[in-house]
């Protein structure tokens, strides 16, 4: 890739030129010079889907921003019953600053491509820019009013609504770079249907059938029981119930 040389990227590291993080995600609070000394201890990461990126209670010692692919958040109870409770999207940030364990289970739902950093330099950067933890503190404000809103597409939403909330949830966080006005959005669904149907609390049949009313009225079509096109976000929002 040919990256553009211009003001933009002046002083910028190589690393951070080309991601996306740097200008929606927590990085974007940073300046050239921070940059590049976070730059100095981060790696990049693809990692496989299925593969655990950090576990329940395990100490953590890094952070990382989500560059690509889909996170699923799980948490397990002690008989090991499991339940999904969250997806995180490019350019979010996985971790959480200032505890020393892990509130969940982190694991990668599809290809996802990291960028990891030392937990102690990103706090030291906290510190010293309070806009980095502003940015950060607002991210986790916005993931709290989205599981008050999953809250709310649990406990009082149709089937119907439920399957069609959770396919407007990947259509509008699955691209980064997607324009928000864009109607036609096409994607891979992110997790199986097993792990769709625990998400929202129905059954695997119920999800099937959901999908296949859907495609039926024209709201999705599916291509290889994976590959969705939503042709206008407006009919599948209203389905979500929005």
């Amino acid at each position: 890739m040919n990256l553009r040389q211009d003001v933009h990227n002046a002083g910028i590291p190589v690393l951070c030129q080309a991601c996306e993080a740097r200008h929606r995600g927590v990085c974007g609070a940073l300046d050239s010079d921070q940059l590049v000394a976070l730059a100095k201890s981060s790696s990049k990461q693809t990692i496989q889907p299925g593969a655990e990126l950090v576990g329940d209670m395990e100490t953590v010692d890094h952070y990382s921003n989500v560059l690509a692919g889909v996170v699923k958040l799980t948490k397990t109870l002690s008989d090991g019953r499991q339940q999904i409770v969250g997806l995180q999207f490019a350019p979010d940030f996985l971790g959480r600053p200032f505890k020393s364990e892990s509130a969940v289970n982190a694991e990668a739902a599809t290809n996802v491509s990291l960028c990891s950093f030392p937990k102690a330099a990103i706090e030291r950067m906290m510190k010293q820019s309070p806009e980095l933890e502003n940015r950060l503190l607002r991210q986790t404000l916005k993931e709290l009013d989205e599981a008050r809103d999953w809250m709310l597409t649990l406990g009082r939403k149709t089937a119907a609504e439920k399957v069609a909330s959770f396919l407007l949830l990947i259509a509008n966080h699955i691209d980064p770079t997607l324009d928000d006005g864009e109607e036609t959005v096409t994607f891979d669904l992110p997790l199986t249907r097993t792990d769709i149907a625990d998400f929202l609390g129905l059954t695997i049949e119920t999800v099937s059938r959901q999908f296949t009313k859907l495609r039926a009225d024209g709201v999705i079509s599916i291509e290889n029981n994976r590959h969705i096109t939503v042709a206008r976000r407006e009919r599948l929002e209203a389905r979500a119930g929005h």
